[in-house]
């Protein structure tokens, strides 16, 4: 059993990986901003997982949860940064700025207060799979998303960044886990959305080459396999 760490596991994505690691027989520590949907997952998900409400934009929440995490359960064989917002489209003119500083505290922001807490105990131990959630828009452009493609852009870099700095035994890879019909893409592509593979059907295929994902993958900008790019 493996323990995996995970950000943003109240929907989309996050939720498909959940459910998915649990019927694989793995441990999720994971965590998302609403009470009402983490507790009900605590509820219907139950041990060996533990799911807690932290805003990964709060760096004195996430390091609370590492503390706790640390404390009582297994350094995580995998980290899985999920937790991403979208802004609402239209040009960069449009956006308001208590909007951008959101986005950015939660896309950027988030990863750098999860690598601050969590990282250095799997750096002690030498070994462990950090992957931080990119996109398409991570390595394009297109308008109407700006702040999330910088968002993105920033998380390319700063994986390779942390790559350099991470221990041999260790990987740390930026993923553009492809286009799924989740609820940010559509509110960003709403009439085509729907024609693209479910969250639950991307987990499914996607989860099992996650946990086989290892250190001769550091480095690596991945684009998860299969599905639509």
């Amino acid at each position: 059993m493996k323990t995996i760490l995970l950000t943003g596991v109240s929907r989309g994505l996050g939720r498909a990986l959940l459910g998915e690691f649990d019927r694989l027989g793995h441990r999720v520590l994971g965590c998302a901003r609403s009470a009402d949907a983490v507790h009900e997952l605590q509820r219907d998900f139950g041990s060996p997982h533990c799911l807690q409400v932290v805003d990964v934009a709060d760096d004195a929440q996430v390091q609370c949860w590492a503390r706790r995490m640390l404390g009582e359960f297994d350094v995580p064989d995998v980290v899985i940064n999920n937790a991403a917002l979208m802004n609402r489209p239209g040009p960069i003119w449009s956006v308001p700025a208590a909007e951008f500083r959101q986005l950015m505290a939660v896309n950027v922001d988030g990863i750098f207060h999860m690598a601050r807490h969590f990282l250095p105990a799997m750096v002690r131990r030498g070994s462990g799979v950090w992957v931080n959630v990119s996109s398409g828009w991570g390595r394009t452009t297109d308008g109407g998303v700006a702040p999330y493609c910088a968002s993105k852009w920033a998380v390319e870099g700063l994986s390779q960044s942390m790559a350099h700095e991470v221990p041999q035994g260790m990987a740390v890879v930026a993923l553009n886990p492809g286009i799924i019909d989740t609820d940010m893409l559509r509110l960003c592509w709403p009439g085509n959305a729907a024609s693209f593979e479910g969250p639950m059907a991307w987990a499914r295929r996607v989860a099992p080459w996650l946990l086989r994902l290892d250190e001769s993958c550091n480095g690596q900008s991945l684009t998860a396999p299969g599905g639509t790019c």
